[in-house]
């Protein structure tokens, strides 16, 4: 009989990270490292959710033991980084005379209920004017956009009306957020054969397939064995996300979380608690589509923890991505009001992640609020979202080193990626500072064309169907319409969406962007 092996779970495999995770954030695990190394305990799996076989009972009880004390270690000064809402808020720069940004007339935001209920929300200074982003769009032929006759299929039963057509504001909304839906799922499956590949594979099995610089989908067809051995496709993702086998949008925890905040939106409103977010989660999300914090996190809600105890507890997964991967519906639904979508983040976010995990998840919101008016620009949009990060956290500089490097090399966006890489290759590849840094890098670089934007987030490696997923959607958000896209990346989604999340299975884009918009519309 085979044993269950659960991942991202295993507490010698939780101690590994978290010895990293302190290091990262400024406590000494010096102490903890040496028990552990001394006792035979081994570091953390580099790519894999798990070790290949379960540790000794006594070597696992050790690892609990020390991922008590490693939680017990002095934490680093808030000063940089800091973890309640009012203090983080208090990070955000403010007009002399409490102006609002330019550009971002809505009112002021929902304070947050849940983690800093009733506080107020201040609004940070505007960014300052664009600066250019040398070099122009490389030339190309883009297939006629659109998504073709398939576009008009109708959605399944019990998934929502189809969309009505009405004209105006509501009209334009609508269009650009399902572009932005769409954006999304083309960056995630464009990234999705790939996901858990260094760097060096990625551009091998590109370049051997003569798709490199990254314009098209993954393909198997023209790569010689010898590189496809070096260099295996994602076992899980491969057969439903190669052009040859691409059959609709197959099912992703970065499309799942979006569906999930909708129907949060739905069942609570903008006034949701993280309390709210728990309760959907385990009445809604199946266990096994959790991964890294928020596997921890529904972990902990089933050993009877509440928020936000949930996203500390032996959760050393808690400053990589998922907050982020579960940001965009947040700014979707407050188009120009950024301080409000930061909030809906923090209030989701507090379940699972603290510190860099949060604060990636505010950046994206903020910046998916203010180019979900159609109004903004890409460079605009990524100055908005940092203004609502802590300035001296980590993930500042990394969004800030990530942009300036893109600047820097406008003609080769491969000596931007190995820039990142050297700087933050020390990072998890699932860690939000390095991905995040990523993102605001390919999207500085493609200056809102949609085909770079999702070559340039996946070709950089890390997490690469999230970092295309949230760079997609933003770049989507940008063209204003899903017949902007180019047919190539749309036509094989045909307008369907798989899912495990209740209700919404075979869902098409255009009825997720009529349920959001209605969301959008809600006080």
């Amino acid at each position: 009989m085979t044993a269950v092996r659960l991942t991202w779970a295993q507490p010698e495999d939780l101690v590994g990270h978290e010895l990293r995770q302190a290091a990262e954030d400024g406590r000494d695990p010096a102490a903890a490292l040496r028990t552990w190394l001394a006792a035979g305990g081994h570091p953390a799996p580099d790519r894999a959710g798990a070790s290949l076989t379960p540790a000794p009972r006594e070597l696992r009880a050790l690892a609990t033991r020390l991922l008590d004390a490693l939680a017990q270690l002095p934490p680093p000064s808030e000063a940089d980084e800091p973890h309640s809402w009012p203090a983080i808020r208090a990070t955000w720069p403010t007009t002399t005379h409490g102006d609002r940004p330019t550009g971002l007339p809505n009112p002021a935001a929902r304070p947050p209920t849940g983690p800093g209920q009733g506080a107020t929300t201040p609004r940070p200074a505007p960014p300052r004017a664009a600066e250019a982003v040398p070099g122009a769009p490389p030339p190309g032929t883009e297939p006629e956009p659109g998504y073709g006759p398939a576009r008009a299929a109708q959605p399944p039963g019990g998934a929502g009306p189809h969309p009505l057509l009405p004209t105006g504001p509501e009209a334009a909304l609508r269009e650009r957020l399902e572009a932005a839906w769409v954006g999304r799922a083309v960056g995630c499956l464009l990234g999705k054969p790939v996901e858990k590949l260094p760097l060096e594979g990625i551009r091998a099995l590109a370049r051997a397939a003569g798709n490199w610089p990254l314009n098209d989908w993954f393909s198997e067809r023209g790569v010689p064995p010898r590189v496809l051995a070096a260099h295996p496709w994602n076992r899980r993702s491969a057969p439903t996300s190669l052009a040859e086998n691409i059959d609709g949008m197959p099912e992703d925890d970065d499309l799942n979380y979006p569906l999930l905040g909708l129907l949060l939106l739905q069942r609570h409103g903008k006034g949701f608690t993280t309390a709210d977010v728990a309760r959907l989660w385990l009445d809604e999300l199946p266990a096994g589509r959790t991964f890294t914090a928020e596997r921890i996190a529904y972990r902990n809600l089933l050993l009877g923890l509440e928020p936000p105890v949930t996203a500390t507890h032996h959760n050393p997964f808690r400053e990589w991505i998922g907050a982020l991967i579960r940001a965009d519906v947040h700014g979707w639904t407050n188009p120009g009001d950024p301080a409000a979508a930061a909030a809906q983040a923090y209030r989701d976010a507090a379940l699972t992640h603290t510190g860099n995990g949060v604060y990636a998840a505010l950046f994206v919101a903020a910046a998916t609020a203010t180019a979900a008016t159609g109004r903004s620009d890409v460079h605009t949009a990524l100055r908005t979202g940092l203004a609502f990060v802590p300035p001296r956290s980590r993930l500042a500089e990394a969004v800030r080193f990530g942009i300036r490097a893109a600047r820097a090399e406008p003609e080769d966006f491969d000596l931007v990626v190995d820039r990142l890489h050297a700087r933050y290759g020390h990072y998890h590849w699932v860690h939000a500072v390095p991905n995040t840094a990523l993102i605001a890098a390919a999207l500085t670089h493609a200056d809102g064309d949609f085909t770079r934007s999702v070559c340039r987030a996946v070709s950089g490696g890390w997490d690469t169907d999230s970092n295309g997923a949230t760079a997609g959607a933003l770049a989507g958000l940008l063209t204003g319409s899903p017949d902007a896209l180019p047919h190539r990346w749309t036509a094989p989604l045909k307008n369907r969406l798989a899912t495990t999340v209740p209700g919404f299975d075979g869902i098409g884009f255009d009825t997720l962007a009529h349920l959001t918009a209605q969301e959008a519309a809600r006080s």
